[in-house]
């Protein structure tokens, strides 16, 4: 196997990358729960919801995504804690360190790909619904007759919409960093001295 100072480094860089790994998931998985609650509470909130065209794809494959961002967050536990065993007497193998690594560089991988897709079907939701706005500055107009409210000529695209997208970004930005860091630290266990 590797020697003792090879086996100091490698403990250190799983435990300090599994908590850097962690808590920056962790920020980034708070962030997300609070905007797909806020869209959650907000799009029932929201006058005249019934119009949009609707992100339900592309918020339900954040949602999907998020999911794996949590079980992403349980294998960065897991790999500090065999950072921590590679420093004691009873130390797992390469392979079963390496194989802790590539299970949370694949979780990463589909919660990556999953966020993509759902980022392109909320794209494309907003999309058609901005070819559909009528022309102008403020992209919606507000047609009245005497004696009523007015209503909203277009679909403008709203301010929930947009929360919505960056939800997705941060599971998005959540999952490359973990993917990034697995990618480094699978290098750095199979690096010969």
């Amino acid at each position: 196997m590797a020697d003792r100072l090879d086996l100091q480094l490698i403990s250190a860089a799983l435990r300090r990358l599994g908590w850097v790994r962690f808590w920056i998931q962790l920020v980034l998985a708070v962030v997300v729960v609070g905007v797909l609650v806020f869209n959650n509470i907000g799009g029932r909130l929201a006058a005249n919801s019934s119009r949009a065209l609707g992100l339900g794809p592309g918020i339900s494959l954040t949602t999907l995504s998020f999911l794996l961002l949590l079980w992403c967050l349980w294998q960065s536990w897991l790999v500090v804690r065999c950072g921590r065993a590679l420093a004691s007497p009873v130390r797992p193998s390469r392979g079963e360190t390496a194989r802790l690594v590539k299970r949370g560089l694949l979780a990463d991988l589909a919660g990556l790909s999953l966020a993509a897709v759902g980022y392109q079907a909320m794209a494309g939701s907003l999309f058609v619904q901005a070819s559909q706005q009528v022309p102008g500055f403020f992209g919606a107009q507000i047609q009245s007759q005497p004696g009523t409210g007015g209503r909203v000529i277009g679909l403008p695209i709203t301010s929930i919409e947009m929360f919505s997208v960056l939800g997705n970004t941060q599971v998005l930005f959540a999952h490359l960093i973990g993917l990034a860091i697995s990618l480094w630290l699978l290098q750095r266990i199979y690096r010969t001295t």
